[in-house]
């Protein structure tokens, strides 16, 4: 993975774990159901931000290098990985 998107990544992960952290305790101390919610919603996003930057890496060196050879099938490989992960999301 390139660098800048390394590490984007990796501070984005650090985040949720922080965040999730504070969910966990939240709910150990009885907090507020909807605040609650409201933070493990946040967490949700962090990762989903997360997820986007290592997708947009992928797109930018391997999809795209991969992309670019004459080989058909790896091509199409390629282009079902990307729809597999697009589809859990």
């Amino acid at each position: 993975m390139k660098e800048p998107f390394k590490q984007k990544s990796l501070s984005q992960f650090k985040k949720a774990i922080g965040m999730l952290n504070k969910v966990i305790k939240m709910a150990e101390d009885d907090f507020y159901c909807m605040d609650i919610l409201q933070q493990s919603l946040a967490v949700n996003g962090i990762i989903r931000s997360a997820n986007k930057t290592i997708l947009e890496n992928h797109l930018n060196s391997c999809f795209k290098k991969g992309m670019q050879t004459k080989n058909a099938k790896t091509q199409q490989q390629l282009i079902e990985e990307v729809l597999r992960i697009v589809n859990k999301s």
